[in-house]
């Protein structure tokens, strides 16, 4: 497996690289801000493929499956902003602190990635000022001209987890996930369990942290703003049928939540 092991420290992203950030209906009208961290699995052509087979790249640990299908649809059908993050992972996690050792993962699960072993402080550096940091700023500025112009503001940020992990298969179908904040959360896991055909988790597989997660406890948590993380089961998602299928189902429950929220919360 080839990877370029030329220094990068000065510039990443090049000629032929496209911009990380990705955005669908900016001028949308929903109080619901979408993001998606994991969007995408696109590498720097100056990171050649992180010295792992295409086969590892695909996986979860490139990126969350399925996931962009969901969220390109729910943007439409809801009127909402979507902001996401075109590249994989594995170039850096951008929903972990940077400071976190699994920002720039050196083992990924079980998956050794070797471009990403030793890398200098300026490398490092570098793929925080241009992949990291432009998908965050642009986030930032958007909730800060939608606080400014006195907007609405609901932060739902748009994961997808493997059906097993470890070995140990995961019996949910979809979850919401919180720190702080449980307005939302709860509400959604109300109107999800009420659809009666799922298994609802209650932060699981996963729970917001400080210390694991960047979005939620950054744009929402400390910025004030109602918000949930989910999470939806690959398998379920991993078609256009699948995508389709759960993106009206949370556009419906979106819209039933936003009417029971607007009268305290949303105004």
């Amino acid at each position: 497996m080839a990877f370029n092991t030329a220094e990068t420290a000065d510039q990443l992203l090049g000629e032929g690289d496209i911009p990380p950030v990705h955005e669908v209906n900016a001028a949308g009208t929903s109080p619901f801000l979408l993001t998606s961290d994991h969007y995408g699995r696109i590498l720097p052509r100056a990171l050649g493929d992180l010295g792992i087979p295409e086969s590892e790249l695909v996986r979860h640990i490139g990126w969350d499956i399925g996931i962009a299908g969901v969220a390109e649809r729910l943007a439409g059908m809801l009127d909402a902003h979507l902001i996401a993050q075109r590249y994989s992972r594995l170039v850096i996690d951008c929903n972990r602190p940077p400071a976190a050792a699994s920002s720039i993962p050196v083992i990924s699960e079980a998956t050794a990635i070797p471009r990403n072993e030793a890398i200098s402080d300026a490398e490092r550096a570098a793929r925080r000022r241009e992949i990291f940091e432009p998908y965050h700023q642009r986030i930032d500025a958007t909730i800060g001209q939608r606080l400014h112009d006195k907007r609405p503001t609901v932060l739902v940020s748009l994961h997808s987890f493997t059906p097993v992990y470890a070995g140990v298969a995961r019996p949910w179908h979809i979850a919401a996930l919180y720190n702080r904040d449980t307005v939302l959360p709860q509400l959604l896991l109300k109107h999800l369990r009420e659809e009666g055909d799922l298994v609802v988790g209650d932060n699981e597989p996963y729970a917001v942290s400080d210390l694991t997660d960047y979005t939620i406890p950054v744009h929402g948590e400390a910025r004030g703003l109602v918000n949930t993380g989910i999470e939806i089961r690959q398998d379920l998602i991993a078609d256009q049928s699948g995508q389709r299928q759960w993106a009206e189902r949370l556009a419906r429950i979106f819209a039933e939540i936003e009417v029971e929220m607007k009268a305290e919360l949303l105004v």
